[in-house]
């Protein structure tokens, strides 16, 4: 049976962790992905004192909830790009407080935003100093059993699994994968979806299930709330291809519903779209 998380971003933030995780369970998901994004608030998570660590760990083993993934996005604020050498450093402690975190609360996977840099220009010595930051972040996961696992993004620098392959090539290490979120994946023209997954299939850790609206010469796409259904992802054909490929990961339902008044409705409608089509291709 395969098994089907949420994000957290789609529950309220007003919530405590044992309302949240209660929830993840009432709603029928298997675990959650908690989020450690560019906010004051979330990025305070890395610093938690063994207290709060405690009382999350006893409302996993309450809930009978795990958290599964950790999406760390903070690093959109703090890239290993950065032009900045201060804001290098501290992207590198922020992911080795991540990785601790993980291993502290039983995370298996640390879901790493593919961005060299987000607020700043582009350059070769951008992309040279994420290898570095990377390099330097397997070493630390390495020694905690955490994988690291890059996400397609919203983004050129790291829109396709072609372009994850050759970090992969700089980096051949067990604890670098990739995780494809299938609405960023489809948004960009120039990837054939089914050939993407085919080259990378072996590194696949866990995929997100997201529509979009695809980049064109007229639109620059769009990556967030899109209601799935109204977007260009073929789910259909998409995961026909992961079944094939005897794809056997976890699956995690991306969306940013919390703030919204119906946001379990949203989160039911999710499900009543992507569960049929997910039993349809074999999963």
């Amino acid at each position: 049976m395969v098994r089907i998380g949420i994000y957290e971003k789609a529950l309220p933030s007003n919530w405590t962790w044992q309302e949240r995780l209660d929830a993840v369970k009432n709603l029928g998901f298997d675990f959650l992905e908690m989020s450690i994004d560019e906010s004051d608030e979330r990025l305070a998570r890395l610093d938690w004192s063994d207290e709060q660590i405690t009382r999350l760990k006893q409302a996993i083993d309450a809930s009978g909830i795990s958290i599964h993934s950790l999406c760390l996005s903070g690093h959109r604020r703090f890239p290993f790009g950065s032009a900045d050498r201060d804001k290098q450093a501290q992207a590198l402690a922020m992911m080795k407080k991540a990785i601790k975190l993980a291993y502290r609360l039983g995370i298996r996977i640390i879901q790493v935003a593919g961005y060299d840099v987000y607020y700043e220009e582009k350059s070769i010595e951008t992309r040279e100093s994420f290898i570095r930051g990377m390099r330097a972040s397997i070493k630390e996961a390495a020694q905690y059993g955490i994988i690291l696992s890059v996400e397609i993004m919203d983004d050129p620098f790291m829109n396709s699994i072609r372009k994850f392959m050759y970090l992969k090539k700089q980096i051949p290490s067990p604890y670098l994968q990739v995780y494809p979120d299938l609405g960023n994946l489809s948004a960009w023209p120039e990837n054939d979806v089914s050939v993407e997954l085919e080259q990378g299939i072996e590194y696949i850790t866990s995929i997100h299930l997201k529509d979009t609206q695809p980049v064109t010469t007229n639109s620059q796409g769009k990556f967030r709330e899109v209601v799935f259904g109204q977007g260009c992802v073929d789910f259909t054909g998409v995961l026909q291809t992961l079944k094939r490929l005897n794809y056997e990961g976890t699956f995690l339902i991306e969306m940013w519903s919390g703030a919204d008044h119906d946001y379990e409705q949203q989160i039911l409608e999710a499900k009543n779209y992507l569960l049929p089509k997910l039993k349809e291709a074999g999963f």
